[in-house]
């Protein structure tokens, strides 16, 4: 397969036109770290925007930067960690779950749209992102959005970029919001709680004023994989619920006190402080027990997200139906589930008891045999497909970007995404 690699906007230009012209698809890539995650593609060739890496602009003082999409994100990162900021989203690196190094680039993540476990305080990432210059299937550059928090400028396109895999339109330069980094951080700490039990502690923490930033839970069987920051959090057999706390020392060390008081009917609380809270949350935004090197490396992983108040119930039933291990992220309203492998990743099984209580499920790490076979994005309604297949045809009508990916092609001839 052909790699085109480009300079610039222009570049990009160029090749979506030829490729149009000769009806020749594209598979959009930065480093290439999220290739495994979608359907496979039925694409002629390979768009390298790892090229396009510069900061064109960052000014910490206005909360801004301006990058290129082939950006490292480990770099971004760095630079804004220098000045004391960080995207508050926490952008997960998917290379632990999928395996390989390096967390990808800044278009990568947009593209994604994966966001940790801040989330349920500081937004998504399309929360996040300010403007965007691209180029659309039709060959044509179009500027969305703008570099301030409020803007007039139009219809605000860049968010339909967010989780679009690179189905509309190739990212050439992004604007996103950056934040403070926090001063200090606690995390509150049960152990050997049941699913139910837990979620029911996550909910009063979210439900209290102490500003919580994030609510996990792990299961002991997720928890015997555990390793790094996670080992050692409890004895064998034993399942931890974990509650953040974020801001200046004085303040998260006051609200930890007043959450301990209000939980301390659930258990025992112990208290972690900065680093060794850091470390532990880091952990759970890449679902470190599922590793692709660990013990459940072969395992396919879904992401399941649904109502947070049902989380436990739906995690203790899709553990014991499947015979699989669940992790619990946003208070309960993100579920990791590794299933057992099977011929279809439990995929009926585990889309049933999902959609009947109104989640969806994206299955993030199986084989190209099984994403060529089973619905990798949760199918959509008559009426929702629709309106996302004509916002799809306006960017690229001919699917010359990324064709495939998000939909199984059909086996016998005929074009579709």
């Amino acid at each position: 397969m052909e790699t085109l690699k480009v300079r610039d906007g222009k570049d990009v230009e160029e090749v979506v036109r030829a490729a149009i012209a000769s009806e020749q698809p594209l598979e959009v890539i930065g480093h290439g770290s999220k290739r495994a995650i979608g359907h496979p593609m039925a694409t002629n060739a390979v768009l390298d925007v790892s090229v396009l890496n510069a900061v064109t602009a960052y000014e910490p003082n206005e909360l801004i930067i301006t990058v290129e999409a082939g950006a490292p994100l480990a770099d971004v990162q760095s630079l804004i960690d220098a000045k004391n900021q960080q995207f508050a989203f926490e952008p997960m690196d998917t290379s632990v779950l999928l395996g390989g190094a390096g967390a990808g680039t800044i278009g990568g993540m947009i593209g994604a749209g994966l966001a940790g476990p801040r989330r349920i305080k500081a937004g998504g990432i399309r929360d996040h992102l300010l403007g965007a210059h691209a180029v659309s299937g039709f060959g044509d550059s179009f500027k969305t959005g703008g570099r301030v928090v409020k803007n007039v400028t139009g219809y605000d396109l860049c968010k339909l970029l967010t989780g679009s895999w690179g189905t509309l339109a190739v990212m050439t330069e992004v604007t996103l919001k950056v934040m403070p980094k926090p001063e200090a951080e606690r995390t509150l700490l049960l152990r050997s709680l049941d699913d139910v039990t837990a979620n029911k502690v996550m909910t009063a923490a979210l439900g209290s004023p102490f500003d919580v930033s994030g609510a996990a839970h792990l299961p002991d069987q997720a928890l015997r994989s555990g390793t790094g920051a996670l080992a050692g959090l409890a004895a064998a057999g034993q399942a931890i619920t974990l509650v953040r706390l974020e801001g200046i020392a004085a303040s998260a060390a006051h609200r930890a006190a007043s959450l301990t008081q209000t939980l301390s009917s659930y258990g025992t609380v112990d208290v972690l402080a900065d680093e060794a809270s850091a470390s532990i949350w880091s952990a759970l935004r890449d679902v470190v027990p599922f590793a692709a090197g660990g013990a459940r490396g072969a395992w396919p992983v879904w992401r399941i997200v649904c109502p947070p108040a049902i989380g436990g119930a739906l995690g203790e039933g899709l553990a014991r139906s499947t015979g699989g291990e669940v992790i619990y992220d946003w208070g309960g309203g993100l579920i990791w589930a590794a299933v057992p492998p099977s011929a279809d990743a439990q995929a009926a099984l585990v889309r049933g008891q999902v959609e009947a209580i109104g989640g969806h499920a994206t299955l993030i790490r199986a084989t190209e045999d099984l994403r060529r076979a089973v619905d990798v994005f949760q199918p959509q309604a008559a009426g929702l497909a629709a309106l996302g297949e004509r916002i799809r045809a306006s960017f690229d009508p001919r699917s010359i970007l990324n064709r495939g990916r998000m939909t199984i092609m059909p086996k016998q001839g005929a074009e579709a995404r």
